[in-house]
């Protein structure tokens, strides 16, 4: 099941958490590869449907010849106005796999990693407007010291802001290269890659807007799943993990969860299990998953 585009992470334990029903209709909101529709699909029977969103260009390429399956070019933020133009209201379930694919890491151009050099983009949908050469080049040292504070959660994110609104005064900083010599006198070396790591993923954050985005997604589910529907989600950072969690126990982001007349505890969601991490031996064959976590929820 693996594929050159992306190795599906999780895969076995995130489809076993949407507990399939053969004819259910199902949404991959992370199409990319394929690898976690494809397995979806070999537990559907005829009559079963799976919806696939993905909104980078190139994941069309690995797009699946099955009668029951229709993959959607768009952001998944935009699930459910896309699901009404199909004639969906309700599904059985939603898998969503967050991060960036393999393939983006894997294409130098994309600009998302730390081993090529190339222009600064990050985006995941090349429609949008915003890239990362835009961020890096033109926000102000406050919104830059915000978004490598919240995103990338680093504690000298001020020190590192002034030495991008510093450098960048004397040349446009447009090239990852670039962008890695002139943060290089603020990495320690014993840990340069893991903090370029971090101020990567903050930007990238900002970019493309990752947890407003999962934000939209899940404030739509409760209106989309069926009750007895299923959440099968996996993250791989903090930032995103702490919106799903909190997502599950309380149906929002912030604060305590709704109470009703009688003071019941109100949510949508009730989590199914604890959290799920990829096994040694996955982690051996895909470093990439060494981060991942996986959430399941049951439609209340």
């Amino acid at each position: 099941m693996e594929t050159n585009y992306h190795n599906p992470v999780l895969l076995k334990e995130s489809v076993d958490g949407l507990d399939i029903k053969k004819d259910g209709i199902y949404v991959d909101v992370t199409f990319g590869g394929g690898g976690h529709s494809k397995e979806i699909l070999s537990r559907l029977g005829p009559e079963g449907r799976l919806i696939a969103f993905d909104q980078d260009e190139e994941a069309l390429e690995n797009k699946l010849e099955d009668d029951r399956f229709t993959l959607i070019n768009e952001n998944f933020r935009y699930i459910k106005r896309f699901l009404k133009f199909y004639g969906i209201l309700k599904v059985d379930g939603i898998l969503a796999d967050f991060g960036v694919s393999s393939h983006q890491f894997d294409i130098a151009e994309r600009g998302f990693s730390t081993r090529f050099d190339a222009e600064l983009d990050m985006r995941m949908s090349k429609r949008t407007e915003l890239t990362a050469y835009e961020v890096v080049n033109t926000y102000s040292h406050e919104a830059l010291r915000k978004l490598l504070f919240r995103y990338g959660e680093l504690r000298n994110a001020g020190s590192i802001a002034q030495r991008i609104v510093q450098e960048r005064g004397k040349s446009p900083i447009s090239t990852t290269a670039r962008l890695k010599e002139v943060l290089d006198p603020l990495l320690p070396k014993a840990r340069s890659h893991k903090i370029l790591a971090q101020i990567y993923q903050a930007i990238r954050i900002e970019v493309n807007q990752e947890l407003v985005v999962i934000e939209e997604f899940l404030l739509q589910t409760p209106e989309l799943v069926k009750q007895g529907g299923r959440l099968s989600i996996i993250s791989y950072h903090s930032l995103e993990d702490r919106l799903v969690k909190r997502f599950i126990r309380a149906g929002q982001f912030e604060g305590e969860p709704e109470k009703d007349f009688y003071g019941n505890v109100e949510v949508p969601f009730k989590k199914i299990g604890g959290l799920i991490t990829p096994s040694a031996e996955e982690i051996a064959k895909n470093n990439r998953a060494r981060s991942a976590r996986l959430r399941i929820a049951i439609r209340i």
